[in-house]
């Protein structure tokens, strides 16, 4: 994830090696807390097995599976009277209209799934609901789920929860809202094609997805996506798709629905975000680099190059990167690929660091997990000292045993110190405190 603190600090350091040339800098106000994004979908599974569904939502659910059918082979054939033919015709009129825009803003996102489930045993209980419309025959709120695909991207579909209300009048089933049960706690998950029409551009490497007005910025992340992938590839190496969607928002709101509603976006450029992760299978689902809307059109191109091949990073690394992994080694490590071909001295791409060292010594202990959720300094910083370890290590003992070291302690997930000092020694030799100790001589020979 890329903060406005931090591309503050890379167009810092950037400018002392390639102002000569004339590049145009522009430093961006704010800074941002957080590890890196990942929006999940999942529903936890307890010892207690869900309830069975009634013989009575069984038929509805049968009814709402067919009209919801109906509705994904409308949008897959591009058949928008049989879409518009799935929304309740008593439906409040601007969600009518807005199921219109839904359906004209898909036009041209390259759909390679798009399908609906229900789930007729996660009915919610509509009596909390007090502006239900009562004219209906009945209505029904069973637990639904969009699958969908992009093409050329998406090697199996993600699946998001959609907060659909269906309303029965007389024999027919419709939908009647999709914002009503927020009352209730169910949310219906938005696209980009829930703000404004899409317009996507192909690559070898994926596609560029933004709206009208931005093609400017779309012809920049179109030039860089490939390099970005390549560069990432050469490191990483090929035991992943090599396809990534570069999502570019209109809006604040859009990017929050895209990776979440408590996430800082006003303060971040950029984000990698997931669906569901199964690292016992490499298998990351419905992976997406999402960027802001106002923070990524202000990077230079060199720090743009960085931005995406440090979030490109961790959508390559994602099928194998266990939650709860040392943030020092996640970040460090995409940051490292991220500089890779900046040309930075650390010096130059850690300031803050190197002030550090000479003013008080090298770091006492490596950067701990709460440091990546710090402001200002502090998360600088914290990732500045990351970089610099990663890039140590590659220097040290070299980049294919960086690699290494991380599928092995960021594949083992959150274990115990002792178990963490097996899989460094294992990997380079060191163990947790030889680490540190040659870590700290390092920067003070080249810092000091």
């Amino acid at each position: 994830m890329a903060s406005r603190a931090r591309v503050r600090a890379w167009l810092g350091a950037i400018v002392a090696v390639i102002a000569a040339a004339g590049v145009a800098l522009v430093s961006l106000p704010g800074d941002e807390p957080g590890p890196l994004g990942q929006s999940g979908q999942g529903r936890p599974m307890g010892a207690v097995p869900p309830a069975e569904p009634s013989a009575v939502d069984v038929l509805r659910g049968d009814a709402v599976s067919a009209l919801l059918e109906r509705r994904a082979s409308a949008v897959r054939d591009r058949d928008r009277q049989a879409f518009l033919a799935t929304v309740d015709p008593q439906a409040e009129p601007w969600f009518r209209e807005a199921q219109q825009d839904l359906f004209d803003n898909l036009d041209g996102v390259p759909l390679a799934h798009w399908s609906y489930a229900v789930d007729p045993a996660d009915v919610l209980d509509l009596a909390g609901l007090p502006d239900a419309d009562r004219t209906a025959t009945e209505l029904w709120a069973p637990g639904v789920e969009l699958h969908y695909a992009l093409r050329g991207v998406d090697t199996v579909p993600t699946a998001r929860d959609m907060g659909y209300l269906f309303a029965r009048r007389g024999d027919a089933w419709y939908l009647h809202s999709d914002t009503a049960l927020s009352e209730l706690g169910r949310r219906t998950w938005r696209g980009p094609w829930d703000f404004a029409p899409c317009q996507v551009v192909a690559t070898d490497a994926g596609l560029v997805l933004a709206h009208p007005g931005s093609q400017p910025m779309v012809d920049r992340l179109v030039r860089e996506l490939d390099p970005a992938v390549r560069a990432v590839a050469d490191v990483w190496g090929a035991d992943w798709s090599g396809k990534v969607a570069l999502i570019l928002p209109d809006s604040p709101a859009e990017m929050r629905a895209l990776v979440g509603p408590d996430f800082p976006v006003e303060s971040v450029v950029a984000v990698a975000t997931a669906d569901r992760v199964d690292t016992a299978a490499n298998l990351a689902v419905g992976q997406r680099v999402v960027l802001s809307p106002v923070g990524a059109r202000a990077l230079s191109v060199a720090s743009l190059k960085v931005v995406l091949r440090h979030e490109i990073t961790h959508v390559a690394a994602r099928g194998r990167t266990v939650d709860g992994s040392p943030m020092w080694l996640l970040e460090g490590f995409a940051d490292y690929v991220g500089y890779r071909d900046s040309g930075l001295t650390l010096a130059q791409g850690a300031p803050d660091l190197a002030a550090l060292v000479r003013d008080t010594g090298a770091p006492p202990g490596l950067p701990d997990d709460r440091s990546f959720r710090a402001r200002d300094k502090e998360l600088d910083l914290a990732y500045q000292q990351a970089w610099s370890i990663a890039r140590f290590l590659a220097e040290r003992f070299g980049e294919r045993e960086l690699v290494e070291l991380y599928r092995s302690v960021a594949g083992a997930g959150p274990v115990s110190a002792a178990e963490t000092d097996s899989l460094l020694l294992a990997a380079v030799g060191l163990d947790r405190a030889a680490l540190l100790d040659e870590w700290r001589g390092h920067l003070k020979e080249v810092l000091g």
